[in-house]
C-alpha cells in the first residue's frame, strides 16, 4: 500500500493509491484437514470430559468440557476463512478496514477468517409482493466477475453537429481488468460505466452530423456522418470511453451502435428530404441517359445518310425523344402519313 500526495493552488489533497496484491497461496485443503482434525479432537475432549465426570473426576471433566467448548467456538470461527473462487472470478478482501489482498486465480483458498470480501456492484435490490405487502431485500455475490460483459445502453436523444435531435443507442463490451481499483476507486463500477457511456455517446454524437445535406455528383461524401461512418465513430467512442473508465480498472473492448434514427419531431420532414434527394438523383440519371441516346440516334442517322434533317427538324426530334424517354408514363405513338415538310 502506497500513498501519493499532491498540492493544488486552492487546497492540499491527499490521494490514497492502492497497489493490487495477489493472494496466490491457496492452502485451502491443508486448512480443511487441520480444522477437521480439530473437530475430531473436540469430540474426543467432549467424550473424555463426560467419562471423567462419571468416574468421580468432576473437576478435570468440567475443565475438559469447557476447553472443548472454547475449541469448538474457535473452530467455527476458523471455518469463515474458506473461499472458493471459480474461473474468471476475483475476490477482493479487506481486514478491519484495510486492504488485505486480491484472489485472481481459481481454486480453494484459506485466508484470515476475519477478512471480508467486498463488491459494491454485486448487490442487487429485489422487491417481492407477498400477501399484499412489499418486501425489499438485497442479494448478490461478493465475487467480481472478470468475464466479458455486455452493457446495453438505453436509447437516448442527443443533438448532432447541426443541432438535429437524434435517437441513438449503443452496446458496450467490457470486462474488469483490475478488480482492486474497480472496488476502491469508484463507488459502483457498473453504474460508473453506464454514466460514462451516456456522456461519451452524447459527446461524440454532437461532433458529427446525422447525414450530409448535399453530396457531389457521384453521391460520395468526404465528411464523416453518424449514418455513413458508424464504425469509425464507434471506434472513437471506444477510445474515449476507455480513457474515462481507466481509473476504475475497467477495459472497454468494443462499442457498437445498435440504433440510430431521427427524433420523432423531425423524422417526417427528414424523410421527405431524403425522398426528394432520391427523386432528384433518379431524374438526373434518366436525363443523362436520354441525352446520350438522343445524341447517338442523331449521329447514326447522319452517318448512314438515312435521312437529312435541318436544324429545326433536329430540334423537334430531340424534343420528342426527350419527352418519350423522360416521361413518367408510356408515350402514345402518332403516325404521320404525310410529308414531314
Amino acid at each position: 500500500m502506497s500513498y501519493e500526495s499532491f498540492d493544488t493552488q486552492s487546497d492540499q489533497t491527499v490521494r490514497k493509491v492502492i497497489t493490487e496484491r495477489e493472494i496466490a497461496d491457496a492452502r485451502g485443503f491443508a486448512a480443511l484437514v487441520g480444522i477437521l482434525a480439530g473437530f475430531l479432537a473436540a469430540i474426543l475432549l467432549l467424550i473424555g470430559g463426560i467419562f471423567l465426570c462419571l468416574s468421580a473426576h468432576v473437576g478435570l471433566g468440567v475443565f475438559l468440557m469447557v476447553a472443548d467448548g472454547i475449541l469448538f467456538i474457535a473452530l467455527c470461527i476458523f471455518c469463515a476463512g474458506f473461499h472458493v473462487v471459480n474461473p474468471n472470478e476475483a475476490l477482493v478482501l479487506t481486514l478491519f478496514g484495510n486492504y488485505y489482498g486480491t484472489i485472481l486465480r481459481p481454486g480453494f483458498y484459506y485466508t484470515n477468517p476475519f477478512c471480508h470480501a467486498i463488491n459494491p456492484a454485486g448487490k442487487t435490490v429485489v422487491t417481492t409482493n407477498t400477501g399484499g405487502s412489499t418486501q425489499t431485500s438485497i442479494v448478490g455475490s461478493n465475487k467480481i466477475s472478470t468475464k466479458v460483459l455486455t452493457l446495453n445502453n438505453e436509447k437516448q436523444k442527443v443533438n448532432d453537429m447541426l443541432g438535429n435531435p437524434v435517437i441513438i443507442g449503443a452496446v458496450v463490451l467490457w470486462r474488469v481488468k483490475d478488480p482492486t481499483n474497480a472496488v476502491f476507486q469508484v463507488d459502483n463500477y457498473k453504474k460508473y460505466l453506464s454514466i460514462q457511456c451516456d456522456s461519451t455517446i452524447r459527446n461524440i454524437a454532437r461532433l458529427y452530423p446525422y447525414d450530409v445535406m448535399d453530396g457531389d455528383e457521384n453521391g460520395e461524401q468526404d465528411e464523416k456522418t453518424l449514418r455513413a461512418s458508424s464504425q469509425e465513430i464507434a471506434k472513437s467512442m471506444t477510445q474515449e470511453l476507455q480513457e474515462r473508465v481507466e481509473n476504475a480498472g475497467l477495459e472497454v473492448l468494443e462499442v457498437r451502435i445498435t440504433h440510430l434514427s431521427y427524433a420523432e419531431e423531425i423524422a417526417a420532414a427528414m424523410l421527405q428530404r431524403q425522398q426528394a434527394a432520391a427523386i432528384i438523383a433518379a431524374r438526373r440519371k434518366i436525363v443523362e441517359g436520354a441525352v446520350s441516346m438522343v445524341k447517338m440516334a442523331i449521329d447514326e442517322l447522319g452517318q448512314e445518310e438515312i435521312i437529312v434533317l435541318d436544324d429545326e427538324r433536329k430540334a423537334a426530334m430531340v424534343s420528342n425523344l426527350l419527352v418519350v424517354l423522360c416521361g413518367n408514363k408510356d408515350a402514345q405513338p402518332i403516325v404521320n402519313s404525310g410529308s414531314i415538310y
